[in-house]
């Protein structure tokens, strides 16, 4: 396995020390030292997403001349075919970048639906690209001369060039600097009392990762129906868009969108086109952690936002924050009696619990039972 101090020793040695992404688990450790390392030695942008990293590492370029890092998911890789093809691509403006790739869905490797089809198209998509790859080794020695082949070449041939990372690549890392946040309420708590504080027939639309995971659990151990519930796996940032289209047609019923801060600073975009339509009947609860809670608890940007004035802004019907359950539960009881759009932004603590399961429906029965539900056919 590579050592992160070790990895860093081997970056330093090539004058990369610009990095800039969108995090993934594939790499949880070494995020973990890039959190301790941040310094005047080594620059670090948490970027909203991916096509905004490689913008940024263009930028980078353009004003050193030297090479940055940008680490993403490979379903990033699927999010940066513009910027790649219209931006940094030798017939564009030909800007060299190093593309750091974790690779979820490995053919052969357990790992969730939404990971299986980029897994297995990873490879054939950066060849489709034209981008140069490899896969980046577990130990030192091959990695020292991977890097430097992949540096050289990004530099000669002024190109993207892809690193790829397997699961277990990076030995593990305890961080040292840890933010203490001041919030008290887990999202569990905040999914349970919001649930408890419906009427039932709701239409609920949760962002992929562990809000999905935790809906379904409390679902599970009320021994009710998923029907309610559209759990949204990948696509991150596109479950606030998701309610939009079923909103506008099923005005009858209340669509609550259940998102986080890093999936709506993702695609931020989102909010102006609810305000624009403004349905009165969508309802988009913000759980804001201020962390990429499912990939490691890497840091967002949430804290530079203020979501209730971008609601406002973006012509939203009204927005709210709370912090306490009391706070909470008032809010939610509002939210039923008033028209939307409206957003209501509530401040949690990181983390999950450990034992935390997954759903054990597929995506196809979610959404088979969900829209039988939509039309007025709930499945027990």
């Amino acid at each position: 396995m590579l050592n992160c101090q070790d990895f860093y020793e081997i970056l330093k040695k090539e004058k990369i020390d610009f990095f800039t992404g969108v995090p993934d688990s594939t790499f949880l450790d070494w995020m973990k030292f890039l959190a301790d390392n941040h310094d005047q030695a080594l620059t670090h942008v948490a970027a909203c997403n991916e096509c905004e990293a490689v913008a940024v590492a263009s930028g980078y370029h353009l004003a050193t001349g030297k090479v940055g890092i940008v680490y993403m998911q490979n379903s990033g890789l699927g999010k940066i075919v513009n910027p790649i093809t219209s931006l940094a691509d030798l017939e564009v403006y030909s800007i060299p970048l190093l593309l750091m790739i974790g690779w979820r869905g490995e053919p052969g490797k357990p790992d969730e639906p939404q990971h299986k089809k980029m897994g297995r198209i990873t490879m054939p998509l950066l060849k489709t690209l034209e981008i140069p790859y490899r896969e980046l080794p577990s130990n030192q020695e091959d990695a020292v001369r991977v890097i430097a082949e992949a540096k050289c070449y990004a530099l000669e041939h002024q190109t993207p060039y892809a690193l790829i990372v397997k699961k277990n690549i990076f030995e593990k890392y305890e961080q040292k600097k840890i933010v203490n946040q001041p919030y008290k309420m887990t999202r569990e708590e905040a999914i349970t009392t919001i649930i408890d504080g419906f009427d039932g027939e709701e239409v609920i639309v949760s962002t992929t990762g562990k809000t999905s995971r935790e809906l379904f659990e409390y679902r599970k151990s009320r021994q009710q129906g998923h029907q309610r519930d559209f759990l949204t796996v990948g696509s991150m940032g596109c479950s606030a868009s998701l309610a939009l289209g079923i909103a506008l047609q099923k005005r009858d019923k209340k669509i609550f969108v259940f998102d986080g801060d890093g999936a709506v600073l993702m695609q931020e975009g989102a909010l102006s086109t609810i305000g624009y339509y403004s349905p009165k009947n969508l309802y988009h609860l913000i759980f804001d952690n201020e962390s990429y809670d499912s990939t490691g608890g890497q840091p967002t940007t949430s804290p530079a936002v203020d979501f209730e004035k971008l609601a406002l802004a973006n012509h939203y019907a009204g927005a709210k924050t709370v912090q306490t359950k009391n706070e909470l539960i008032s809010a939610v009881q509002k939210l039923k009696l008033t028209e939307g759009p409206q957003m209501l932004v509530i401040k949690i603590k990181g983390g999950a619990r450990v034992d935390l399961g997954r759903p054990t429906t597929t995506p196809i029965e979610n959404k088979e039972a969900f829209m039988g539900f939509l039309k007025g056919v709930e499945e027990h």
